[in-house]
């Protein structure tokens, strides 16, 4: 899921402190806050931007395409479905520690009714010069500047990271799309892949994974079929078998999801796969060529 900078974007949780400190710095950078969502303060102002009691609400009083939800972990799928319901098409996750079988009930609601999800768990997303959507440092020259590199990552450290050595490269970024570190996520590193590559805008993908889960050897069998070059970093290459490491969907169950799997996957795919993120710039430059 990409974030223009025409979609209009209500903040679930906007009274926050953290929530506070990251609409401000999406409003300076372009992103077209309509409105928060508190029921406790609804009618009254934060941010700049009206609050009101629900989505539904916010809907009524003034359309938006996408909702970024910063809320405690048992006060996300109601968050989730009072969005869903109410119309939005596109959703952010951003809480950590989010039950699971509240993740499963609102990806099931999301899909019945055609909204889209990003996280939880995730850093957000970021189209440089745009706007972006969550916790990214989009407003940091020296990481984040529009290009041709779509980047899709599961940590945000380790994409914000990346991004900076795309940058030092003299490589800008198309698009970032945070996935999520948690075992269920509403959108895959495969997902995110095949937006990538339908993107006008994207030239080149990097990949950056990590130890547990399948999501990266189900983005390599797409990445085998692509004309655009697909460069990849996976973290977690030394860490102790079966030992969760970070994120909750970092855990290796046997062979399945280890680094040697990943990196294995990749390569027959024809993806560069490296061993060290300070090389991701120049691999990626020497690809484009």
């Amino acid at each position: 899921m990409i974030v223009r900078g025409t979609d209009r974007v209500l903040v679930q949780g906007i009274t926050g402190r953290q929530a506070s400190f990251w609409t401000e710095r999406m409003q300076a950078y372009g992103t077209r806050v309509i409105g928060g969502v508190n029921p406790k303060k609804a009618g009254t102002t934060h941010c700049n931007v009206p609050v009101y009691g629900s989505a539904r609400e916010a809907m009524e009083a003034r359309r938006f395409e996408a909702s970024v939800i910063i809320v405690p972990p048992l006060a996300v799928c109601a968050a989730a479905l009072d969005a869903i319901e109410a119309g939005a098409q596109k959703l952010v996750v951003l809480t950590e520690h989010t039950p699971v079988q509240d993740v499963m009930v609102l990806l099931a609601a999301a899909r019945d009714n055609g909204a889209r999800v990003v996280g939880p768990n995730t850093a957000g997303l970021v189209t440089p010069g745009e706007c972006f959507v969550g916790f990214m440092p989009a407003f940091n020259e020296r990481i984040f500047r529009p290009g041709q590199i779509g980047v899709i990552s599961r940590s945000g450290s380790l994409g914000t990271l990346a991004c900076l050595y795309l940058l030092r490269a003299g490589l800008g970024q198309s698009a970032f799309i945070g996935i999520g570190g948690d075992p269920i996520l509403g959108t895959t590193m495969r997902d995110a892949l095949v937006e990538l590559d339908r993107d006008e805008r994207t030239d080149g993908v990097l990949l950056v994974g990590e130890i547990g889960g399948v999501t990266e050897e189900d983005a390599a069998e797409y990445a085998a079929d692509m004309k655009k070059p697909v460069v990849a970093f996976i973290a977690g290459g030394a860490s102790p078998p079966g030992k969760r490491m970070g994120h909750a969907g970092a855990i290796v169950m046997g062979t399945s999801g280890s680094y040697a799997s990943k990196r294995a996957a990749l390569e027959r795919a024809g993806v560069n796969v490296l061993g060290t993120p300070s090389d991701v710039g120049t691999a990626m430059a020497e690809a484009l060529k």
